[in-house]
C-alpha cells in the first residue's frame, strides 16, 4: 500500500537529520505537535549489512507505533548493500524506504553515498531499482538537493529521478556547495512542478529548504500550485510546536515539560549511556529566552546522565 496518495495535502513531514531525529527526539516532536509522515535518521547501507555495524544500524530503526506513518531512510553506494538493506527493512514493520542522495556532509559524500549520487546518475538509477525490487509493497522515494556543485543541474538530476516512478521525491532547494549558506531557491519550484506533471504526473513533490513552521509551508504551497508536500528541518530547534495546527504561544513550563520528555524518552528509547553527550545539543531548544535561561542551560551543559540534567531542572525553581 503506497500510504504516500493516502496523506491529506498539502502534508507536512519532519526532515531525517543525522544524530537529531533519533526515536527519542522524534517522540518529543510527536508529542508537541506531530507531523504527518516520520523519518528515521539516515542509517548506513554499509553498516546495516556489515556484522560489526548491524547493533548500531538497527537502534537506528528504532520506532514506536504512535510514529505511522514512518519512513526508513538509508545511504552508501553500492546497490546490492541497498538491496539486502531493503529486504530487510520491508519485514519490520515500516511504511516507507527513502534513499538519501542529498546530504552535503563531506565524509558521505567522500564514501561516495548521499549528494555524491547526483554526479553518478547511472549507480543512482541502479540503487532505486535495486530498493524498489526488494522494497514488496513499500512505497520507494528519495531525497535530494538541486544539484552538486551548481543549481544549473537540476533539470537533468531530477528528470532521472522522476523517470523512475518513485513515490515521492523531496527536494531540498539548494545545490549540495550551498549548503544551508544561501537562501532556498524557491524561484524553481514552478518549473519543478511543471517537469514533474511532464515526466512522473503520479509522483509526488515535496519541498524542503528555509521552512520555519506549519504556517511558512501553507504560504508557500499557496503560491506555488502542485506542491504536495512541505518536509521541515532545522525548523524544529526554533520551534519544536512547528507542526502545530493552530499556532499560538507557549509558556514556558511547557518548554521544560517537553525538556523533561525528552529524557524520560532517552532513557527509554536510547539505553546508551554513551550517547549522551549528543543530547546536549537538544537544550537549548527548550531552556532560552526566559530570565535565568543562559544560566540554567551551561548547568545542563556540565551534566554526564539524565537523572543529574533532573536534578538541575527541579532545583532551579523554574
Amino acid at each position: 500500500m503506497n500510504f504516500w496518495n493516502e496523506l491529506k495535502q498539502p502534508f507536512f513531514a519532519l526532515a531525517p537529520m543525522e544524530d537529531v531525529t533519533n526515536a527519542a527526539f522524534r517522540a518529543v516532536v510527536n508529542k508537541a505537535a506531530r507531523p504527518d509522515v516520520f523519518f528515521t535518521e539516515f542509517m548506513s547501507v554499509d553498516g546495516f549489512c556489515h556484522p560489526a555495524g548491524r547493533e548500531s544500524a538497527l537502534r537506528r530503526l528504532k520506532f514506536s507505533p504512535t510514529e505511522r506513518p514512518i519512513v526508513a531512510q538509508i545511504w552508501g553506494k553500492e546497490p546490492e548493500k541497498f538491496s539486502l538493506t531493503a529486504k530487510k527493512i520491508a519485514q519490520m514493520g515500516f511504511d516507507g524506504i527513502d534513499i538519501n542522495m542529498g546530504c552535503p556532509d563531506k565524509s558521505v559524500v567522500k564514501s561516495g553515498g548521499g549528494s555524491a549520487l547526483i554526479e553518478n546518475p547511472e549507480l543512482a538509477v541502479k540503487t532505486i531499482q535495486a530498493v524498489k525490487k526488494q522494497a514488496g509493497n513499500l512505497p520507494v522515494s528519495v531525497k535530494t538537493r538541486l544539484g552538486a556543485r551548481s543549481i544549473d543541474e537540476w533539470q537533468s538530476w531530477l528528470k532521472c529521478l522522476l523517470e523512475q516512478d518513485i513515490a515521492n521525491l523531496t527536494i531540498h532547494l539548494r545545490s549540495r556547495k550551498e549548503m544551508s549558506k544561501v537562501p532556498a531557491h524557491y524561484e524553481l519550484i514552478d518549473d519543478v512542478i511543471k517537469m514533474r506533471d511532464e515526466v512522473a504526473p503520479r509522483t509526488l513533490i515535496t519541498i524542503n529548504g528555509d521552512i520555519e513552521d506549519r504556517a511558512a509551508g501553507l504560504k508557500l504551497v499557496a503560491q506555488h500550485s502542485g506542491v504536495n508536500g512541505v518536509m521541515i528541518g532545522r525548523g524544529i530547534f526554533h520551534y519544536p510546536f512547528c507542526f502545530e495546527k493552530s499556532a499560538r504561544k507557549h509558556a514556558r513550563a511547557e518548554y521544560i515539560e517537553l525538556l523533561k520528555y525528552h529524557l524520560d524518552a532517552f532513557d527509554e528509547l536510547t539505553n546508551n549511556p554513551r550517547k549522551y553527550q549528543p543530547l546536549k545539543k537538544f537544550f537549548k531548544i527548550y531552556v532560552r529566552d526566559f530570565i535565568g535561561a543562559k544560566e540554567l542551560r551551561e548547568k545542563l551543559m556540565q551534566t554526564k546522565t539524565t537523572a543529574e540534567a533532573r536534578e538541575i531542572i527541579a532545583q532551579s525553581k523554574i
